[in-house]
């Protein structure tokens, strides 16, 4: 098959295009990928055609500070969310969509796999059928599908087990569509108009999920709340298989092997510009602790961004091989990032969870519901909350238990396999006219 592949440039909607992109290429398949010039030698690490996405959408949404000061100054929640969305995932897409297009007359490809929120795709979806290939997304995050108790999306609110809780989400839920939802979807239609496409046939989250003739979501059903609608486009994978990456440094190795329980903290790649929130504080209430070794990834910043000098039983650095580091963690600590997340639960490790921006709260509510972890729900935990849950986490085995539950339930999935033959069938089933 010839394949396009579409990323929103943000490493963590990158990088599940990226392993699908060696998924495919192995397979024998002919693979372009078009996302951000920034990310241009990772494509081409892949063995895909690397394309650049055009101005409008070439952008490096890594770098979220220089691009939009302005968003430093937004809290957490709806406000910080709906200007993500418009920044981030609308604006782009008529550039998107642009680009598409004279990537399709260049390489006419069998079909386009993209990442949930690569919007280019909906001008396709909602225009003449016989102007397109199969259309497939890859979901980077938890579930966005409309829930059967009605809660809101975005919230990360728990499964109701109740009515009284039922008509609380429900409230909720009018209120997020009021603020957040309805203004999204009027925002897009109006792309859409000017685009020459039809206008959303449902909300623009759940458009998202639905709409593409395939929806493949790298997790497990165990994995989410089963209070979710899932439409019939929707096939879990499990997790697609992690690039080879490097080996653990010598120094990094020793360390790891003296005996100490191994506990890893990240704030990730995004939401970092302050490591002031989780990382300083996991810093505070792991010193001392002769027992633990303290690993530290900033995501890229600079090691003088830590707020706290390191204790002799903490060692740091701005990246860290977490596909080695992982089988040899008692815990992870982190704010949530979907493929952070993912990584941990597939080996077996839980997890202590503090963040609610961008998806965060949905991806930690799922840790704490599912029982492989302690889920914080704050941006800014305290030295005193970070270190009794840590503590709870590496003391209670059943955590351990549970996260070596759910890696079992990955391990039922052979996503490869599952990502090429379901991709096949969507193209016989919806050949290019």
């Amino acid at each position: 098959m010839r394949i396009i592949l579409a990323a929103t440039p943000a490493t963590g909607h990158l990088n599940p295009i990226l392993a699908a992109a060696r998924v495919l290429v192995a397979q024998g398949h002919e693979v372009a990928l078009t996302t951000a010039s920034a990310f241009r030698a990772k494509v081409e690490a892949t063995g895909a055609r690397f394309v650049p996405l055009p101005p409008g959408a070439d952008m490096d949404l890594s770098d979220t500070a220089g691009l939009f000061p302005e968003r430093a100054n937004l809290q957490p929640g709806l406000p910080q969310l709906a200007f993500d969305f418009k920044h981030f995932f609308i604006d782009p897409i008529p550039a998107q969509f642009a680009g598409l297009e004279r990537l399709l007359a260049d390489f006419p490809a069998d079909a386009i796999l993209a990442d949930t929120m690569f919007g280019g795709c909906l001008p396709f979806l909602l225009g003449a059928r016989a102007r397109r290939p199969a259309i497939a997304t890859l979901g980077v995050s938890s579930l966005l599908t409309r829930r059967r108790d009605r809660a809101p999306v975005g919230m990360g609110l728990p499964p109701a087990s109740d009515e009284i809780t039922v008509i609380r989400y429900a409230n909720m839920a009018a209120e997020v569509n009021m603020v957040l939802l309805d203004p999204l979807r009027l925002q897009v239609d109006a792309v859409l108009k000017a685009l020459g496409a039809q206008s959303l046939p449902m909300p623009y989250i759940e458009a998202l999920v639905g709409l593409p003739d395939l929806f493949l979501q790298p997790s497990v059903p165990a994995f989410d709340f089963p209070c979710m609608e899932l439409p019939p486009n929707l096939h879990f994978i499990g997790a697609l298989p992690t690039s080879p990456g490097e080996p653990l440094p010598a120094d990094l190795a020793a360390a790891i092997g003296a005996g100490r329980r191994v506990v890893l903290v990240t704030q990730g790649t995004v939401a970092n510009h302050d490591l002031g929130q989780l990382i300083g504080p996991t810093v505070q209430a792991l010193a001392g602790r002769d027992d633990v070794l303290l690993l530290i990834a900033t995501g890229g910043r600079p090691l003088e961004a830590i707020p706290h000098p390191l204790p002799a039983n903490a060692l740091a650095a701005a990246f860290l091989p977490f596909d080695a580091l992982m089988p040899h963690l008692d815990l992870f600590v982190t704010n949530g990032g979907h493929g952070g997340v993912t990584q941990a639960v597939t080996h077996g490790v839980p997890l202590v969870t503090a963040g609610t921006s961008e998806d965060k709260r949905e991806v930690n509510a799922r840790v704490g519901w599912s029982g492989v972890g302690l889920d914080l729900r704050t941006d800014a935990p305290s030295v005193a909350q970070l270190r009794d849950a840590i503590a709870s986490v590496l003391d209670d085995p059943a955590y351990r238990r549970r996260a070596q539950a759910m890696a079992q339930a990955f391990a039922g999935y052979d996503a490869a396999t599952l990502l090429c033959d379901l991709l096949e069938q969507t193209v016989r089933a919806h050949p290019v006219s």
